[in-house]
């Protein structure tokens, strides 16, 4: 597939003639200026546009916000944990391709000096990435997911068992120090857990549960402790079966039954066409709505690379994934980590499950920019915000990527 071309275009210019896809509707043959980076209006093309500015002709095409990805581990060969500033850059410029203009790396599980050496090549990357109009620009980087190391090990998935820790104030402390961590992931069951969601919690952050087998007395424990969101529903997540395994009868709920009955949980899926079935995309769709229901990637560094064996994580951790050009596998041939970007996503839901369009886009941007607290910035297409826009044909693939502020040189 033919790349996107990517623009930062400075002044007032404006795109016409494109349906803008608003969180609620679609708006058909649109106005859409901007001005300094940010949009001034969207409104029906003048009669009489004004002649000084530059537009851009939409015609037969659709306008979106940028896609804002809060769970992701790499891609083009790269995984943020490998510590290294070429690494972020990469996997982060491979992301923007598939329209993610807005992104938060994610750790995996391993020791705590791989975890900060990740920390500390993100915030280069930020620090001394100045912004510039010059070739190959990078997403924003909105924050990190701290995801692993606090798991349960029987639910680890394809991240090194011997990562999975308990959490201990010391050292999540050092990483919140960094002023990174904007989503903060630990299991419901592990000992200290309440303490780390309430630290996450004042710290303002997306707080999850994730990799855990955790009971429904359990996430309520943690619900009040300020944990409200769930990562990638039904994947390494506990079920009645699997708590069960922990507390015998009688059967207790589980994490999947807390998120469905409590407004308050939002999750997300990986909608990639390899770990749900259409069904059950449409199912989560149905039941949390897309106020409460966030696309993720999930990807890893086999993203945009030929089918083969993949370091998963840190390299020193030594866990490879098997990629066959459409999901990566562990070892066990188990699911593993994603392969697939935001725009394969977006389209696989539109194609194969009922979702309106303006759903399945605002399930990619403005809820999880709603989530991670920087909708007022990004997350869809209102006067104000930044002017990260996705133009796409008719087939949900992505022509030209607009980002609001100047590119970031590599």
């Amino acid at each position: 597939m033919r790349k996107p071309t990517i623009e930062v275009i400075p002044g007032r210019w404006a795109i016409a003639g494109a349906d803008a896809i608003l969180p609620d509707r679609i708006f058909s043959n649109a106005w859409i200026e901007i001005e300094s980076g940010r949009i001034r209006s969207i409104s029906s093309i003048p009669k009489r546009p004004p002649k000084s500015i530059s537009v851009i002709d939409g015609t037969g095409k659709l306008v979106a916000p940028g896609f804002v990805v809060i769970h992701v581990h790499g891609g083009a060969g790269a995984d943020f944990m490998d510590g290294s500033v070429q690494s972020v850059v990469q996997a982060s410029h491979a992301h923007l391709l598939h329209g993610t203009t807005s992104i938060f790396p994610t750790t995996t599980t391993g020791r705590a000096e791989a975890i900060h050496a990740m920390l500390d090549a993100v915030l280069a990357v930020k620090r001394e990435h100045e912004p510039t109009e010059n070739l190959n620009p990078l997403p924003h980087i909105e924050g990190v997911h701290l995801y692993g190391p606090y798991f349960a090990v029987e639910k680890s998935g394809c991240h090194s068992k011997a990562g999975c820790r308990t959490p201990i104030l010391d050292e999540y402390q050092s990483y919140f120090k960094t002023g990174l961590i904007r989503v903060a992931t630990c299991a419901a069951e592990l000992k200290g857990c309440l303490d780390f969601y309430r630290y996450a919690k004042r710290r303002r952050c997306l707080v999850t549960c994730g990799h855990s087998n955790a009971s429904w007395t359990e996430m309520q424990a943690a619900h009040k402790a300020g944990m409200t969101h769930v990562d990638h529903f039904w994947c390494a997540m506990s079920n009645v079966a699997s708590v069960r395994s922990r507390f015998g009868t009688p059967m207790q709920g589980s994490m999947l039954e807390f998120v469905l009955g409590h407004d308050s949980m939002s999750t997300e899926v990986i909608a990639d066409g390899c770990h749900l079935a259409p069904e059950l995309l449409q199912f989560a769709w149905q039941m949390k709505g897309p106020h409460r229901l966030c696309l993720v990637t999930d990807s890893n560094r086999a993203m945009d690379m030929p089918p083969g064996k993949y370091l998963f994580g840190h390299p020193e951790e030594c866990v490879w994934i098997d990629s066959d050009g459409q999901v990566g596998r562990g070892a066990d041939g188990g699911l593993a980590s994603a392969i697939q970007g935001m725009d394969h996503c977006v389209r696989f839901m539109a194609k194969h499950t009922q979702v309106p369009l303006p759903d399945i886009i605002r399930m990619a941007s403005l809820t999880p920019a709603e989530r991670t607290g920087i909708d007022q910035e990004v997350g869809s297409l209102e006067a104000g915000k930044r002017a990260d826009l996705l133009l796409l044909n008719k087939k949900l693939q992505i022509d030209k990527i607009f980002l609001g502020q100047r590119a970031r040189r590599v």
